[in-house]
C-alpha cells in the first residue's frame, strides 16, 4: 500500500503518465488561475473606478461586448435588438 502513497522520483512514469509532465501541467494552471484571480480584482476595481466616476459599468460592459465582435456581427445584433423592440412596441 505504501507504494501507491509514495511521491515518483524524478522523470519516472506511473501507470502510464509521466509524473513531471503531469505535475508540470497542473502547476501552470494552478499560476494561471492565481492570475486570473488578480485580474479579476484589477478589473472590478476599474468598474468601481468608473461608476464613481459617474459612469454606468452596465453599458459599459456592453460596449467591451460588441468590442469584441465582428463589425458585421455588431450590425446583426443591433438589427435584432430594433427588430425585437419594435415587435414590443417599445
Amino acid at each position: 500500500m505504501s507504494d501507491v502513497l509514495t511521491r515518483p522520483q524524478e522523470g519516472e512514469t506511473v501507470g502510464g503518465i509521466a509524473a513531471d509532465r503531469l505535475r508540470s501541467i497542473i502547476e501552470r494552471v494552478e499560476r494561471l488561475e492565481e492570475e486570473r484571480k488578480a485580474i479579476a480584482g484589477d478589473i472590478k476595481e476599474i468598474f468601481s473606478e468608473a461608476k464613481g466616476a459617474g459612469f454606468d459599468v452596465r453599458t459599459i460592459k456592453a460596449i467591451l461586448k460588441l468590442r469584441r465582435l465582428e463589425p458585421a456581427q455588431v450590425e446583426e445584433a443591433e438589427t435584432l435588438l430594433d427588430i425585437y423592440k419594435r415587435a414590443l412596441g417599445m
